[in-house]
This record gives C-alpha cells, structure tokens and sequence, in this order.
C-alpha cells in the first residue's frame, strides 16, 4: 500500500510517498481501506518541526480520514464490513480519570493519528474500534473525513463549551480556515445569529452566500467598532477564534458584559495582552477548547447527518500529489478543506 511519511523536519523535501506492507489488526481495532483524508494545519507544523509533540520519524502523516470497513472483532455489533466510516483520531487511554468519567479528550495519554502516532494518509490502517463512526449518508468520502478535526472542534467549541444558545449571536474570526467555517455553519444552523470577519473580500462574500448573516473585512475595518455598530452598541454573546494575539483585542471588546471567548488556536502568536481588567468588570469568560469526545464525535455525525449539513471543499488532490496539497493548504486565497484521495 501507499502511505505519506515526513522523514524529517522542513519543507516539502522530508514528505514522500512510500510503497509499505499493509497493516495487521489487532484485537479490539477496525481495519480500513481509506478512500479519502483532508489536510490541517497541524500537518504543516508536524512537517515544519513538530516542537513540542512527542513523534518518531518516519512517522505517516494525517489526522482525517474516511472508509471502508474490511475487518472487525466476530462481536463487533456497532459496525460492519463494508461500511462507511470516518475516524476519530484520538486515541485515548480508557484508564485515567478524564477517560472513566467521559472526557477523554481530556486523557492524560491521548495519542493524536498523524502527530503522536501513525496516521491517515495511507491506503490501510488499523484503529481502535471505538474509533471508527458510521459517516453521514448525503458526504463523500472527502467530505466525510473533514469532520475529523475542523467540524468536532467547532462543535466542542460551540456547543460544549461556550453553550451557544440559537437566540444569541456569535463572532466568528478568520472564516476562511476550516474550523472557522465549520463554526459559521454550525452556529448558523441552530438558528444564531453570525457575523464572521476576514481580511479578503473574497472570503466574506463566499461567508455570506454560505449563510452568515454579516461580515466585517479585518484589514481595512476596525472589527470591535463594526461589530457594535451591527449590534447597536451591545456586542456579541460569543466570540470564536483561533487566532490568537493579532485578534485577541477585538475580540475581547466585541464581547458583550458576561460574554464568551472560546479560542482553540495562536496561529499569530499566544502572549497577548491579557486586558485582565476588562475581563473582570466585565464579567467575560475565557475558554479554552481542542478536539472533542468520542461522545461528542457521536453527536456531531448525527447531527450533521440531519441537518444536511456539508463541508466547504476548496481543492482535491490524489495522495501522490501530497506537495501540491500542502502548498494549497498553506495559500492565502483558500476557502475550505483541502482534500486527498486515495486509490480504490
């Protein structure tokens, strides 16, 4: 089979595709044939550097992934050869605290595919049985496995966190990267209320036909004075964002008293200005979020599948042209996951 390995750190030289053995299950796992995998931005970080996250080289890149089902455990009931899956592609303990009580996102051991471990941009694998998801009937296999990362960390963010009520109205920062989109969706589809900002006008007129209902350019408007002049001089009850220090001013001031800021990313940096006052007299909440349950992965699927509910793609590509994918996913003018495709 064909899998996706980084060799070392740096740019697009330390990726290559590799001819490999197909993986053996074990007891306990799924073996899949994936069909598809969507790229994030983590894997330009594990191809950078990966500082910080525990890895051994070679190691197969990829968090998202979506197939078929080829093997599983004689009394495995919830799944079926030959069904359609998506991955949950972390891998938690079962033992510590946070996995006994529910949490294991919050696993003290969590092994996280294409960081920690093996991942999904390979032909095969074998995974955890619990794992593995029945996937919404309306995707594609791209679309599918975008939900991964991008849609269970919008969702955890949105409705487990923050408590997003659909009479509120949500501030959703850099709409063009996928949880940022993913966000828009969700909150648009419980009936909130959705100003999203961007700093292409490009972005936000694709934001508005997609559903959101305002959007305020980054670059050329002050963001915290628009979003009071949409909402008469109130704020927002919730602001998501993954941006981090270039932001972080707006958002905290584009928050209405009592308000909400959930964040799961510092993509401009994470040391900024704390306005420790504001948050105080004004009574904010500050939240902090990754990834999601199993439980919530669970959640998530059906949801989707009911609601209709379809990823933004921006681009697709085979696995072999796993440079190209990574160049696209790291391009200004994207809008939406950045798909590959594997043979089938």
């Amino acid at each position: 089979m064909k899998q996706v390995v980084i060799v070392g750190h740096g740019g697009n030289e330390v990726v290559e595709v590799r001819e490999v053995e197909r993986p053996r299950r074990r007891p306990g796992e799924a073996l899949l044939r994936l069909r598809a995998g969507t790229l994030n931005q983590v894997d330009l970080y594990m191809r950078n550097s990966g500082a910080g996250i525990t890895h051994e080289l070679p190691l197969v890149m990829g968090l998202d992934g979506a197939g078929v089902v080829e093997e599983i455990d004689a009394e495995e009931t919830r799944l079926a050869v030959g069904q359609r899956v998506v991955i949950h592609p972390g891998v938690a303990c079962g033992h510590c605290e946070f996995c006994r009580r529910g949490d294991d996102v919050l696993c003290t051991r969590m092994k996280l595919l294409g960081e920690h471990i093996d991942g999904t941009f390979a032909e095969w694998i074998s995974v955890p049985a619990q794992n593995v998801f029945p996937l919404p009937s309306h995707l594609d296999d791209v679309q599918a496995a975008a939900m991964g990362v991008n849609y269970l960390t919008a969702w955890r963010m949105l409705f487990t966190r923050a408590r997003l009520k659909p009479w509120e109205t949500v501030l959703v920062f850099g709409v063009g990267g996928g949880v940022s989109l993913a966000a828009m969706q969700l909150a648009r589809s419980v009936g909130a209320r959705v100003i999203v900002t961007s700093r292409e006008d490009g972005k936000l007129e694709k934001a508005l036909a997609l559903g959101a209902h305002e959007a305020i350019n980054g670059r050329t408007q002050d963001v915290a004075r628009s979003v009071m002049a949409l909402t008469g001089g109130r704020g927002v009850d919730v602001v998501v964002e993954n941006v981090g220090e270039a932001v972080w001013s707006s958002a905290l001031k584009s928050l209405v008293r009592g308000g909400r800021l959930v964040t799961c990313g510092a993509t401009s940096g994470d040391q900024p200005p704390a306005d420790i006052k504001r948050i105080f007299i004004r009574q904010l909440q500050i939240i902090g979020s990754t990834s999601g349950t199993l439980a919530e992965f669970g959640e998530l699927l059906a949801y989707v599948e009911r609601h209709g509910i379809t990823p933004v793609i921006d681009s697709i590509y085979p696995l072999e042209a796993i440079h190209q994918a990574l160049d696209r996913l790291g391009a200004d003018d994207r809008m939406g996951k950045v798909g590959l495709e594997f043979p089938h």
